[in-house]
């Protein structure tokens, strides 16, 4: 299993030319998640063909223009395409009054059901194969993060020796498959563990902004396949950063690290820093955490199960 994961913006504050506000979409089996929704995500997502049907989760990390204005623009594409599912919207609660007021004053044609599910800490998704968590941040408005972590699934199963142990093939491999215990009908029982190899860890992606340096975000973003983090400054404006209540890309790096993250994906840059000057970002945070990247729009990573 693998993930797909979609940077459709970068920019904090502003778009720039070839910068686009901050979004990310993570694409799972056809279905996308988006995380935030800033303005020209409905671009990215058309160059990058992403079918707006997929769509299933929108996951809002506050009432900041740089992360909503997308919003009003992707919703009216229902009035180009035929939806039938419901599409669930989680955020801060400001976020369902903006919605509302976009849709009632620019008398929005909406031929789907939308559900919104006001953000609160912990687990606020989760189906048979995945969870999101939201974690609360620290920014001048309600903000917060989000973790999406694959469950734990079954190692491979081994043929062999189901056929050794006198499993006929059928439906009682596909019991063992999912965990249960089967029963021969010479009364001999064969559990999953004989059948299959070592459990494979689920892919987490994470998406941090906008917030002051917490620590205990390290805590939730453990082990991320994946950490995109804002980096809005380089070290020299950390007093800004704080004042703003965003982070450096230092506090990115230093959570990345204390997470025992696989790869920060740097994000949510300051407009000040020129396409050539957002290498300062990079060198300084590879300087705590090696494999630091920066993101830039339209980049796509594949995660896949590695343990």
């Amino acid at each position: 299993m693998s993930l797909e994961v979609f940077v459709l913006g970068t920019s904090g504050m502003q778009p720039l030319p070839n910068r686009f506000l901050t979004s990310a979409a993570v694409r799972r089996e056809g279905e996308i998640y988006l995380f935030d929704c800033g303005e020209g995500t409905q671009v990215s997502l058309k160059m990058l063909n992403l079918h707006w049907k997929r769509i299933s989760r929108i996951f809002i990390s506050h009432m900041h223009a740089d992360h909503v204005t997308g919003l009003p623009g992707l919703l009216m594409l229902s009035s180009q395409v035929d939806r039938t599912e419901p599409l669930y919207i989680y955020g801060p609660s400001k976020l369902k009054e903006y919605i509302d007021a976009n849709r009632k004053l620019l008398d929005m044609y909406i031929n789907y059901e939308i559900r919104f599910i006001q953000t609160e800490p912990g687990v606020i998704y989760e189906n048979e194969e995945l969870t999101v968590e939201a974690i609360p941040l620290l920014h001048t408005k309600p903000c917060f993060g989000y973790v999406l972590t694959e469950k734990d699934r079954p190692g491979e199963f081994n043929v062999e020796n189901a056929k050794a142990l006198g499993v006929p093939m059928g439906p009682m491999w596909g019991l063992l498959q999912k965990g249960e215990t089967v029963t021969l009908d010479d009364g001999t029982t064969v559990n999953p563990d004989q059948v299959l190899g070592k459990p494979r860890r689920g892919v987490r992606f994470s998406f941090i902004t906008d917030t002051m340096y917490l620590s205990y975000i390290a805590n939730h973003v453990k082990n991320s396949d994946l950490l995109i983090c804002e980096g809005m400054f380089d070290s020299s404006l950390t007093q800004d950063a704080f004042e703003k209540k965003h982070m450096t890309c230092t506090q990115a790096a230093t959570i990345a690290k204390d997470a025992d993250a696989k790869k920060l994906a740097l994000i949510h840059y300051s407009p000040r820093y020129t396409d050539k000057e957002l290498r300062i970002l990079k060198d300084e945070a590879s300087e705590i955490f090696e494999n630091t990247v920066l993101t830039k729009d339209r980049m796509i990573f594949e995660l896949n199960n590695s343990d």
